[in-house]
């Protein structure tokens, strides 16, 4: 039993988020939020089909769907016997041990800021059609990225629910406007038949399969979130696994559709060509011709929605991990406190605000590139740091149902997040071979290796921290990767040696 109480007031020393907010509903409108469906269907598959040139992305989808289904059964069972903001830091320090989960920890905080101020590099890019179209204007890109900077800041500071009810909105027309679009090409098939070829396995095994997997992968960045908002749920126990399967299902499937029905519209022997030449304007291009200029607006209003949405997603996971740390003073001790009005992680929120105010200031004082130095740099390595994370959590996973003797079926405890290891670690692989063209650098630049460097780096530094505080602050470290039950738990020096203490669950 958690010996927090649940309050939905929490003191201005709280150490607990609020609790009971989230229902499966808004649990799910988080992480597909940061899956960003349209940005992925406009830019990620068109990415695909014009630099890979492989007609099989559609296929790629479902394979990894089936991948990351395979490791939510593990990463669910987990979720059932904590609930920790911390997510992938609980799951590691009670796998392999505290230190381990204290590095796993520091790299989840470099991948998911890369991703959240990011975007902040493409959101001018996605402003510029709309207030052209409505002002007849085109600001510099870093008015528009400051101006959405400034509206992340005020939503990450309220009640999380509001943010929830922001993102529901934004979600059910971008995902409404991506299925308008299907069926828009669906309808108008290049030579007048519907084409299956993109879901043949004879064009999915090719060259450059490899990388049609790493970018399929990064177009389901986000759905590991819904295990980081359980502290905030109002069932974790159901909450959690059901918003986690769900997610998976409705990303696989409406980005598996998109990218057939976009083959079918242009033609399969003509898709890698086109997607090449038009790039992000290929969709709206076709949702131009074929279902009017009204539609196309929409779209692309809808495009600029969903890079803000992702924004606010990322913003909220991202403050909620320096939470978790901050609770158990791995961070300072400031990070670990939540706002007496909202239960926010208000530290942890302006920090991150900060950082992203820094990250714009400095691009546009510099001239610097925005949207590939900033937005195409930044979210692919941040995309792959998350992919190490879920491969680690996978092995976690197993370690912990090892070493514990829990109860649990062979399926879920060894079998699927032993498969989902297997195939994670293959895809880390093929990442690392085509990290130039994932970044658009040449094979001999040296950021083709310091991109992905940068994770085990920072994960080793995090590991050297666990150790000293194991040895200067045996008391924080015996708490680490306990979550709410932290502050109340009783841990015997005997354990320092182990991974965190079984016994302490929310129940």
């Amino acid at each position: 039993m958690s010996s927090t109480a649940t309050t939905d007031r929490p003191s201005n020393v709280s150490e607990a988020l609020a609790r009971g907010r989230l229902g499966v509903p808004s649990v799910i409108f988080f992480v597909l939020s940061a899956a960003t469906p349209l940005t992925v269907v406009a830019g990620v598959v068109t990415t695909g089909y014009g630099v890979v040139g492989v007609l099989g992305i559609p296929l790629a989808f479902v394979v990894v769907a089936a991948v990351l289904t395979l490791f939510a059964t593990g990463y669910v069972a987990m979720a059932r016997r904590m609930a920790n903001a911390g997510a992938f830091y609980s799951y590691v320090s009670r796998g392999l041990g505290r230190p381990a989960g204290v590095g796993t920890a520091w790299a989840a905080l470099v991948a998911y800021n890369g991703l959240q101020v990011g975007l902040y590099g493409t959101i001018g890019a996605a402003a510029t059609p709309v207030l052209n179209r409505l002002f007849g204007i085109e600001p510099l890109w870093w008015i528009v990225a400051l101006a959405a900077w400034a509206l992340v800041a005020v939503l990450g500071l309220l009640r999380v629910d509001i943010n929830g009810m922001v993102l529901a909105a934004l979600l059910c027309a971008e995902i409404a406007i991506i299925l308008v679009f299907d069926l828009g090409q669906l309808g108008n098939p290049a030579g007048g038949s519907v084409s299956f070829a993109a879901f043949s396995p004879e064009n999915f095994f090719v060259p450059g399969v490899g990388a049609v997997l790493v970018l399929a992968i990064l177009g389901f960045v986000g759905f590991e979130a819904s295990v980081v908002f359980s502290e905030e749920s109002k069932d974790p126990k159901r909450t959690v696994p059901m918003a986690t399967y769900l997610s998976v299902a409705i990303i696989g499937v409406v980005y598996a559709l998109s990218s057939w029905s976009m083959t079918v519209a242009v033609g399969p022997d003509r898709i890698a060509e086109e997607a090449g030449t038009q790039s992000v304007d290929l969709i709206f291009n076709l949702a131009g011709a074929h279902l009017g200029d009204t539609v196309l607006a929409i779209g692309q209003v809808l495009f600029l929605t969903s890079v803000l949405a992702a924004m606010i997603a990322f913003h909220n996971t991202t403050a909620r991990y320096a939470f978790a740390l901050g609770r158990e003073r791995v961070l300072p001790a400031v990070f670990g406190r939540t706002s007496p009005t909202s239960g926010a992680p208000r530290a942890a929120s302006l920090a991150q605000s900060a950082l992203g105010l820094l990250v714009i200031v400095l691009y546009a004082v510099n001239g610097w590139d925005p949207v590939l130095q900033l937005f195409f740099w930044l979210g692919t390595s941040g995309g792959f740091g998350v992919l190490l994370l879920i491969a680690t959590t996978a092995i976690s996973i197993i370690a912990y149902f090892a070493r514990s003797g829990e109860q649990e079926t062979l399926w879920r405890r060894l079998i699927a997040p032993g498969i989902a290891a297997i195939a994670l670690i293959a895809i880390i692989v093929l990442a690392v071979q085509n990290f130039a063209d994932l970044l658009g650098v040449e094979p001999d630049s040296p950021l083709r290796w310091a991109f992905p460097a940068a994770f085990p780096v920072v994960a080793l530094l995090g590991v050297l921290w666990g150790l000293v505080l194991r040895s200067s602050r045996p008391d924080t470290y015996a708490r680490i990767g306990l979550g709410a039950e932290s502050a109340a738990a009783v841990v015997p020096p005997a354990s320092l040696t182990e991974p965190a203490p079984l016994t302490t669950e929310v129940r």
